[in-house]
């Protein structure tokens, strides 16, 4: 299955913890045919803090949705993300979404797919546009028409996937 992670963080070094969190989801066994989109600089959206880094991996997996989400929530914890009770959205130094899974559209107490706000932020759809132009975001509509509609949302290219991560398919496999 095609699945999409959305990466980003906005405390500490962010460029750091998400070529991390990319390297991670990279070498899991269970992720292949990982592709990563270029860094993304975008203002808070919903939440406060400093400007956040963002970036989108796309991978192929045979992992059902509530295991992959369990596999990213891992990750964030190794690479030290805390959760304020009561703060929804605060800022981080990792955050690693599952935004779409194929085709699927779930929800449940533990996930909802495609993820709830992808189709609302710039800064998901630019960085999906990038790996996948013509994707359609389930039961949303193409990425692309989507984007049209949040213009106003400030999203600026910091670094080509090349300038922030780079590990060729004999690395993962050794």
């Amino acid at each position: 299955m095609k699945i999409y992670i959305g990466l980003g963080g906005n405390l500490g070094d962010p460029e750091e913890f998400l070529s991390n969190a990319a390297k991670m989801i990279n070498e899991w066994p269970d992720f292949k045919s990982c592709q990563v989109s270029s860094l993304y600089r975008s203002e808070p959206v919903d939440s406060f803090g400093p400007d956040y880094l963002n970036a989108v991996m796309s991978a192929e997996t045979d992992l059902d949705p509530e295991e992959v989400l369990s596999v990213l929530l891992k990750i964030e914890k190794n690479l030290g993300r805390k959760r304020p009770a009561g703060i929804r959205n605060a800022p981080r130094v990792i955050d690693c979404d599952l935004l779409l899974y194929g085709d699927c559209i779930k929800e449940t107490p533990f996930l909802e797919l495609p993820h709830p706000r992808v189709h609302e932020r710039a800064f998901t759809l630019v960085p999906i546009i990038e790996l996948t132009p013509d994707l359609e975001i389930p039961g949303k509509g193409l990425a692309r028409e989507l984007l049209e509609k949040v213009v106003d949302q400030s999203v600026e290219l910091y670094k080509k996937p090349e300038e922030w991560f780079v590990i060729t398919q004999s690395e993962k496999e050794s």
